[in-house]
Order: C-alpha cells, then structure tokens, then sequence
C-alpha cells in the first residue's frame, strides 16, 4: 500500500505541475526582473525573459504594456530565434539584437498570429516593444541598444 500512495502522491504532483504552467500561461508576467536599455535618447525599461518558462510565457495575456516598456529575451547561448503570437494580445516589434547591442533584424508581429518570425543570424537576444516603437524613434537593423547586458 505505501508504494501506491506513493505513486499517486507523485501523479498528482506532476498533475499541479501542469495545471500550474496551464495557469500561469493565463496570467500575464508582470513581475520579471528588469534592466534599464537606452537607444540613442529613448530609455527603455525591459523585464527580462531568462529562463525557459519565462521566454515561453513571455508577454501572453498583456492587455496593454506602457510606451516605454518592453520585455527582454535572454538566452543561454546565440541561434536562431524565432517568436510566434498565438496567446498574445499586443502587436509587437521584435528587435533580434547581437551581443553587441547591434540589432540584426525587426519584425513586426500581429495579435495571436502562429506565424514565426526569426533572427536572420544567431543572437542571444531579442527585444519586445509595442509594433511601431522602434520606427517612431528611427531604429532599423544596424542601430544600437546599450545596456548592462550587451558585451561592448
């Protein structure tokens, strides 16, 4: 009997390890640690994405997100990134961005669009900003973002 227990104890356990990502992909991430970026003049305050979980969630579920905030996806390890929409509710610009600060690549991406959209190079990051930010302030592929975080 005790080895049963056992095995039902650890299958309800991985039960609430699902139901626990099933609900936290229900509830926005508005809690992440965050990092000052500037672009020329323009600040950004980014959260920032690091571990798995928190990429995969990234900005699902924001019904809004203020002019000057983004969200900071950080990988271990340069590739190719590539971001779909399918539970987000915000159009979004995505800034693949060299270790540098040099952004590669843009791509406007559209509310809950499975489409991919990806780094034309290997990059460890990605910046997230309301779509149109970048080119309001003039930011195309070459530009620099500067912060902590980016190697000079």
């Amino acid at each position: 009997m005790p080895a049963l227990l056992r095995q039902i104890t650890a299958l309800l356990g991985l039960t609430a390890c699902f139901a626990g990502t099933a609900l936290a992909q229900q509830i926005p991430q508005l809690n992440l640690p965050r990092v000052e970026l500037r672009a020329g003049m323009f600040r950004i305050d980014a959260q920032v994405a690091s571990s798995p979980v928190e990429r995969q969630i990234g900005l699902m579920q924001r019904p809004a997100m203020p002019s000057h905030e983004g969200m900071l996806f950080v990988f271990e390890r340069p590739g190719v990134q590539c971001f779909w929409m399918k539970d987000t509710q915000l159009p979004l610009t995505a800034a693949f961005i060299a270790d540098d600060g040099t952004i590669v690549n843009l791509a406007d991406m559209q509310p809950r669009d499975e489409n991919s959209h990806c780094s034309r190079v290997p990059v460890r990051f990605v910046l997230e900003m309301n779509q149109g930010w970048f080119a309001s302030k003039g930011l195309k592929a070459g530009s620099q973002i500067k912060g902590t975080v980016f190697s000079r």
